[in-house]
């Protein structure tokens, strides 16, 4: 669970258009994992933009792996994929999820006209047997945490500043709180860049249950690169810190 929360809970806003924005329409990222002073895995973060006569869709892909001492532990090796509209907003999620002796899959549909999301969770390890399915009500465009580190880079917040945004897992609906922290610099295996550190509210309460603070470090220039994500959360689990390791 500790090495999980850090990618699944990236960021927690919607995205924008790249192109609007001056962000490439296709970018990679490439993150270490490191928990309690061990190498605890490698991230991996993919999001291209298509457009068409019909219309523009994105689609962001994430892969999370356990690596080393840890994952001789903890076994982790999950995927996610978002897929948006041309605004950015939610269509769908898929994640499949390899935890230690747990394999799940989870499906969420979000229809903006219904302004609904469709929940299912099936267990693979029992014949895919329905875990969770249910339905709650959302905007007409909601966003989905992975996708919504893009969003943080097109906010241009300066220290002080703060905005709120709909977010959405498919099982709770939130407006979450961005708020723009302090310019710092950080040293990262792909180099040391002058930041801007945003809190992002998800945790104690607002989507997810668990008390943490939810920290990401933007590149302090027009590339707004996600250099660091931290979750800090009880000492009973610790810090997770995520640096770049490359950017592609």
């Amino acid at each position: 669970m500790a090495l999980k929360l850090p990618l699944v809970l990236l960021v927690c806003a919607p995205f924008a258009f790249p192109q609007a924005a001056g962000l490439p329409a296709t970018e990679s990222f490439s993150y270490n994992i490191e928990w309690r002073l061990f190498n605890a895995g490698k991230a991996r973060i993919d999001i291209a933009t298509t457009t068409s006569a019909q219309r523009t869709e994105s689609q962001a892909r994430l892969h999370i792996e356990s690596t080393g001492f840890v994952s001789k532990l903890f076994r982790v090796e999950d995927d996610y994929t978002s897929q948006l509209n041309g605004g950015f907003c939610a269509e769908s999620t898929h994640i499949l999820t390899h935890e230690g002796n747990r394999e799940r899959e989870t499906r969420v549909a979000f229809d903006a006209q219904a302004k609904k999301a469709s929940y299912l969770e099936r267990d693979r390890t029992r014949n895919n047997a329905v875990v969770l399915q249910h339905e709650i009500d959302v905007p007409s465009c909601v966003h989905d945490v992975v996708g919504g580190l893009f969003f943080l880079r097109t906010l241009n917040l300066e220290p002080g500043q703060s905005t709120q945004v709909p977010v959405s897992d498919g099982k709770k609906s939130v407006m979450a709180r961005v708020e723009a922290q302090s310019r710092e610099e950080v040293k990262t295996p792909a180099g040391t860049f002058k930041t801007i550190r945003y809190e992002i509210y998800l945790f104690n309460n607002v989507l997810y249950k668990r008390p943490a603070h939810l920290n990401v470090w933007l590149s302090d220039d027009q590339r707004r690169l996600p250099v660091q994500i931290r979750v800090r959360m009880t000492f009973t689990i610790g810090t997770i810190n995520l640096q770049l390791e490359k950017h592609e």
